[in-house]
């Protein structure tokens, strides 16, 4: 990528970014972030890192054309399977990059803050794995509608710890995080999403671009071409957009949308739309776009989804959509959860509620007979059975 869509050396991407954190944590983001610029270079580094992601991770996650939606809107529209990843998101990307980092700093304590919950999983999976102590930081209204992660973690060996401030939900979950991680400056944090002070938004995208490097291998197999017309990706915070964006940026002729929770309407006084709803404020420690009041007090965000309950966005996210390369777009709980429906019944794919959004998205768009579309699948439904089965409840749908 060109400098125009990487951060400079302050962390910012053109008006957002950098690193607005307490001086007790001046020492352990500056240590991170030289071990990330050294070890994103280190052969040795990117060999275990490519290896873990074939052979523990699954990688590469299939590009799937799916019949139904193709035929529905006359057009190619591949599904990129991150649900098949193991832990059943684009999380482990992530968590397996930062995991090699934390042990090459000689860390021992492994952060985390989750909303959904597979971060949660993913961080904890990747502690098992290397044998790292995993504290993963949750709202408490989080723990209840996403309980089948919590137990996963749990299995995993993790400690969850309630966030039971606020709105109870992953902002909240996020604040705890950093409160521990300021009185344990030894610990490492690692962030799931690009949020946060630099380099965390940086590196997150780093590690989940490998997303967007395969879409372009895999589009050139299927079709002859590596560009497709539109890339879709569901944003709260935003790693997975990141990742399936990345190495779109430079390529001007594919769209790409950002598909934000609107939860009961944007103007409902229930939504998490930042794109529309934000104005530039500092939050988790980066200038970005933020719900806030005219006071800066945080406006708390609604989405049915636990992932994209989020007030603001990642700075690299906030500066594309200001700058007008990425296009955002609001997608209600509703929407959501017809196009989860949609897809279970028609294409055998049960869709995390996050992925739903970016499905929604397709009945709002004027789409050419013929066009390339690739939505990130980023996770997969099973967190959110209780979710769908209170929807289908109420809607006198059949199980």
């Amino acid at each position: 990528m060109k400098t125009s869509y990487k951060p400079d050396k302050l962390g910012f991407y053109g008006e957002y970014g950098g690193a607005f954190i307490p001086e007790l944590l001046k020492i352990p983001v500056q240590e991170l972030s030289a071990a990330f610029s050294y070890f994103k270079e280190d052969p040795s580094f990117i060999l275990e890192f490519e290896q873990l992601l074939k052979d523990y991770v699954g990688r590469p996650s299939p590009l799937y054309k799916s019949t139904h939606l193709s035929n529905r809107f006359q057009a190619n529209i591949y599904l990129k399977r991150e649900d098949l990843n193991h832990t059943g998101s684009h999380k482990i990307n992530n968590t397996i990059g930062q995991i090699l980092l934390a042990k090459r700093m000689g860390k021992t304590t492994i952060l985390a803050e989750t909303g959904a919950g597979q971060h949660g999983v993913a961080t904890a999976t990747v502690c098992a794995l290397t044998g790292l102590k995993c504290v993963v930081f949750m709202g408490e209204k989080d723990i209840e509608r996403q309980y089948p992660n919590v137990q996963r973690m749990r299995m995993l060996g993790a400690t969850v710890i309630p966030a039971t401030s606020g709105s109870k939900t992953l902002k909240d979950a996020t604040n705890e995080a950093i409160r521990h991680w300021i009185n344990h400056p030894d610990s490492y944090y690692l962030i799931g999403s690009v949020v946060g002070p630099h380099p965390y938004p940086e590196m997150v995208a780093h590690f989940q671009s490998v997303i967007s490097k395969e879409i372009k291998v895999q589009l050139t197999h299927a079709t002859g071409k590596e560009l497709p017309h539109r890339v879709i990706a569901c944003v709260g915070g935003g790693s997975n957009a990141a990742g399936a964006f990345y190495e779109f940026y430079e390529d001007e002729e594919v769209e790409l949308i950002a598909v934000e929770a609107a939860g009961e309407g944007v103007y409902s006084g229930l939504s998490a739309a930042t794109s529309i709803l934000g104005s530039d404020g500092v939050i988790h420690g980066s200038l970005t776009l933020l719900m806030q009041d005219r006071d800066g007090q945080i406006i708390e965000p609604h989405s049915i989804s636990a992932g994209l309950d989020y007030p603001g966005i990642g700075p690299l996210h906030a500066h594309t959509i200001r700058s007008g390369r990425t296009k955002a777009c609001p997608i209600t709980d509703d929407e959501a959860l017809r196009a989860a429906f949609e897809l279970s019944r028609n294409e055998g794919v049960i869709p995390a509620l996050e992925s739903a959004h970016a499905l929604a998205v397709l009945e709002k768009l004027t789409i050419q007979p013929n066009e390339v579309i690739v939505i990130n699948l980023s996770g997969r439904g099973d967190k959110d059975m209780q979710t769908y089965l209170e929807y289908f409840t109420k809607n006198h749908e059949s199980i």
